[in-house]
């Protein structure tokens, strides 16, 4: 926005005279409130918007109220704001791409009468698709979805549908939710929603506030409808008109549900599917699968860096910029950001593609001369939209056979491998390339164009049917040229008779207001003057010359206009009946238009895994039910792709029944929270298809990946940094399954200490033994530690806890200078301090400052397993901190604190006396010293 901004910082000005703006006042007070609703009116050489809509453009384009103009007077006057068209393109972009909480509306008109000729929402392109990407390429698929809750006391059952324009695919589901909506979540985020439609309620129930904040959470903007139009009658004979093949299927499906054809309802009237006729017969329908695809909640997609933000520094801060090498016009962007938020959990579907990209990875060959041929391959889906919604013309025509004619060209590269992965590659590209490129499919196509499209006229950048094509236009055509000559051949005879040279001196214009005429400049005239007024009409003279004709040249030049605007009309019906023919093949440019950018996206893996300076390599998937997830050199892809950046590789282990959840303690700033983040993004990459930044990789495929990470306020929303938390954290104990991944980091920060570890260590236990999911979870709370005792052998509440164990990334500290250095290795065992205070001087604190900060920890912190330390200085530090306890010493007296504490908190006190409540306090007391002998750590509070 702001690289053109001086350009688009020049206001049109705003001209109306008092009568046009008297009008358009009085037609501007009958428009309906819409506070969503950004209002453009097309002024023919620019645009302007009113009221609050121009104050909303001067603050947020211009930013400045002085863009502001006055239209009317007094009590009646109207704020306005004028755009020209390169502001209003950007505006555009800006509202229905980045912002999504605003609809846009385009009235056209003079006057007080104006109409509405194109209205569009974040779900809802296709009426400004021209201007949304005429110059850029459209990355992603909106979806709008309408949703249907219905609460319950066991829960909330939502009928939820959703329609793809680009893609022409309506789906349905019905499901049970929890409190949190967390199935409305992934299926959101794994649709790329960008609208939903709400039924509007009378009354705002806690329930549907909770339902609006997840779907803020992920950016999704919502448009409440009357609760009428969510209705199921007549859905089966509309959704007849709309889906391919028989009815019955469709009838089928709908029944099967009880909300989701209502939601569906909604839809098909929101979106106004039937009242364009190019989308009869042209859509599919499906139920929608919750269980198709990992689930991804917007926290995880956030915590991964999976898809762009506004605020990465480059292309590389995210999962999807790193990975988008894709070649085609468009296609190949949109599946890739499909894929993403859709990762497999089929185990051979995972490992077709994982084939497919390493033969890619070995034939770099193969793999540059692929890339070499999609890089001509336009974007056939948005082509073939246009051609059904008949907004296309000759140029689409011809972009379709470009791409077709490479086809060819891909299938013989494929068909040089010889790999391991051969038969792969046929099953999957080469026979399907096969059937599409014969003289039913693809082949008849060509030849369609190429006699029906003057291919040759293409280098001179003219889009025209070939003359031989239909009898009636060859006529027209040889008409038209036969006038063309006898014109020529009068201009020769002109020049001739009055002695002037043909082209220099006596030149014929065509196409101005008088049709064909002479020309000759005011210097010739004098010379000629005499012929001119006897044998000629002279129509005007002007600085560049004398214009003039005579009735051989106007009637020749009148039947060379009445040929060629008939040759026009013809050329255009057949270009119609070209376009109409070409819209018959849309099921084979369907399925050419996936194979393709399937392939791209594939190839755009294989060039990311192989240009690496450090190669990424192949994981091997296990199911859910066996394996470990094990990654042993691993890299986090973006961090490493960052050019100031060394990275630093680490192991992760997590291993069932031993280090299946993860406690990562060690400093801030050491790498913790990149380490736990670089473990999911593996995973998903693995299951997306790709290879990954590790030396060796063995993946046990999750079904969801988790993420409590960094604290982000939501006060807009009223709720807190902690709140926020707690929500985050309340939907992973909720959600997650054994067969989910969990990646909690600094739970418990925004309370007191003692409140958050009580919190920290409830969660971590309630993981551990009742989801019982992989987990890797950082923190500052080092008393946690005590949960993974060595081998799990000791009694915890006579339980046992298996499956934890502690990791710290390290650092090191100068004996000398006490200064700290961060090691960024990831390493068994716990660690005891946070070096907070080190940070701080990191940051440069006052010295003061610092100085007390140590003597205030040095107070306060009486807690510590054996230091991880070895330095002289860390030792020192360690003595007067009164750390001379053990890990198995604290492990014991945790066990037996933890024991008393929750038996106390077990007594029902309220029904007891006094004297009861004292002798069963001094009981639990007496069991407690007798366990003080056998450990240290548990006397000093005695």
């Amino acid at each position: 926005m702001d690289e053109n901004f001086d350009e688009q910082n020049k206001l049109p000005e705003l001209k109306l005279d008092a009568k046009q703006a008297q009008g358009f006042l009085s037609f501007f007070k009958t428009l309906p409130n819409d506070p969503r609703a950004v209002r453009f009116f097309d002024r023919r050489d620019y645009y302007t918007a009113h009221g609050e809509n121009a104050t909303f453009i001067a603050k947020t384009y211009y930013r400045t109220t002085t863009a502001l103009r006055q239209l009317g007077s007094g009590s009646n006057g109207l704020s306005s704001v004028s755009v020209n068209k390169n502001m209003f393109e950007t505006i555009t972009r800006d509202l229905l791409l980045e912002r999504t909480d605003h609809t846009l509306e385009l009235y056209e008109g003079s006057g007080s009468n104006w109409r509405l000729m194109k209205s569009a929402s974040p779900g809802n392109l296709s009426s400004f698709e021209d201007v949304l990407f005429a110059n850029n390429e459209m990355q992603d698929t909106p979806v709008v979805v309408a949703l249907l809750p219905n609460f319950r006391e066991n829960g909330c059952t939502v009928g939820f549908s959703y329609v793809d324009l680009t893609k022409r695919i309506l789906g349905l589901v019905e499901f049970l939710d929890d409190s949190h909506f967390t199935n409305v979540e992934s299926a959101l985020v794994a649709l790329g929603c960008k609208e939903c439609l709400l039924p509007l309620e009378s009354g705002k129930s806690s329930e549907c506030r909770t339902l609006s904040d997840a779907l803020t959470r992920c950016g999704v903007m919502v448009t409440e409808r009357k609760k009428t139009e969510f209705k199921a009658r007549d859905l089966v004979q509309d959704l007849g008109r709309l889906v391919k093949g028989s009815i019955e299927p469709v009838r089928d499906l709908v029944s099967g549900f009880e909300f989701a054809p209502a939601a569906l309802g909604a839809l098909l009237s929101y979106a106004e599917l039937l009242a364009d006729e190019g989308n009869y017969g042209n859509y599919s329908i499906c139920r929608y699968n919750l269980g198709s695809f990992m689930r991804l909640d917007s926290a995880a997609m956030r915590a991964l860096n999976v898809l762009e933000s506004k605020t990465d520094a480059n292309k590389n801060f995210s999962l999807f910029g790193l990975m988008n090498r894709t070649c085609t016009a468009g296609m190949g962007k949109r599946l890739l950001h499909m894929w993403l938020k859709q990762p497999l959990l089929d185990i051979s579907e995972i490992n077709s593609r994982l084939d497919l990209v390493q033969a890619f990875v070995e034939d770099t060959e193969l793999r540059q001369d692929l890339r070499q041929h999609l890089r001509r391959i336009s974007d056939i889906e948005r082509l073939m939209r246009n051609i059904q919604r008949t907004r296309a013309g000759l140029q689409h025509i011809v972009k379709l056979y470009q791409s077709s004619i490479r086809v060819p060209h891909i299938k013989s590269a494929l068909e040089k491998y010889d790999g391991q992965f051969s038969s792969l590659i046929k099953e999957r590209y080469l026979d399907p390339f096969e059937l599409l490129t014969d003289d039913d499919h693809l082949n008849k196509f060509i030849a369609l164009v190429e006699t029906s499209v003057d291919l040759d006229q293409l280098e001179n950048g003219e889009y025209m049917i070939s003359p031989s094509y239909d009898d009636a236009l060859a006529t027209l055509k040889s008409e038209q040229e036969s006038l063309e000559r006898q014109i020529h051949n009068l201009h020769k005879q002109t020049a001739f008779d009055l002695d002037l040279p043909v082209d220099k001196a006596l030149k014929l214009d065509k196409g101005t207001q008088f049709g064909h005429v002479f020309r000759i400049t005011k210097k010739e005239e004098p010379k000629v003057r005499k012929k001119l007024s006897a044998q000629f009409i002279v129509l005007e003279t002007r600085k560049d010359g004398v214009k003039f004709t005579n009735t051989k040249l106007k009637k020749l030049g009148d039947q060379y206009q009445k040929v060629l605007e008939e040759y026009k009309n013809c050329q255009k019906e057949l270009v119609n009946r070209v376009v109409q023919t070409t819209a018959t093949f849309s099921e084979v440019f369907e399925h050419l238009a996936g194979f393709l950018s399937e392939l791209d996206v594939l190839l755009s893996f294989a060039d990311l895994a192989s240009s690496c300076p450090t190669p990424y390599t192949r994981p091997r998937i296990t199911p859910p039910d066996v394996g470990d997830i094990v990654l042993e050199g691993s890299r986090h892809p973006c961090v490493e792709a960052q050019d100031w950046v060394n990275f630093i590789p680490n192991d992760c282990r997590l291993v069932r029944g031993k280090s299946w959840f993860l406690i990562i303690t060690g400093p801030n700033m050491g790498g913790k929270s990149t380490f736990i983040r670089q473990v999911g993004v593996n995973i998903l990459m693995a299951q997306v298809g790709c290879f990954v930044p590790c030396e060796k990789a063995s993946i046990s495929v999750r079904d969801c990946i988790f993420a409590r990470v960094g604290a982000g306020d939501c006060q807009l929303r009223g709720v807190s940094t902690f709140m926020q938390e707690m929500l985050e954290t309340a939907s992973i104990l909720k959600g997650a399954t054994e067969n989910s991944l969990v990646i909690i980091d600094e739970l418990g920060r925004g309370t007191s200490t003692y409140d958050g570890f009580g919190l920290a260590w409830a969660i971590c236990e309630h993981i551990v033994e009742v989801i019982k999911a992989p987990t890797l979870f950082a923190t500052h709370f080092h008393e946690l530690t005590a949960l993974a005792h060595e081998n799990g052998n000791y009694e915890l509440q006579k339980k046992q806890i298996v499956g934890v164990a502690n990791y710290h990334v390290s650092a090191h500290i100068d004996s000398s200078s006490r200064k700290l250095t961060m090691l960024y290795k990831v390493e068994p065992g716990a660690c005891d301090q946070s070096f907070g205070i080190h940070v701080a001087e990191f940051a440069n604190f006052p010295e003061s400052v610092v100085a007390l900060a140590r003597e205030k920890a040095a107070e306060l912190e009486d807690f510590s397993p054996t230091s991880i330390i070895s330095t002289d200085a860390g030792q020192e530090e360690g003595s007067k901190r009164k750390r001379g306890y053990d890990a198995d010493d604290i492990s014991r007296g945790a066990a037996k604190a933890h024991k008393f504490l929750k038996e106390f908190a077990e007594l029902p006190l309220e029904t007891m006396d006094l004297k009861q409540a004292l002798q069963q306090v001094t009981k639990l007391k007496d069991d407690l010293q007798k366990d003080v002998n056998n450990s240290e750590w548990l006397q000093q509070f005695f």
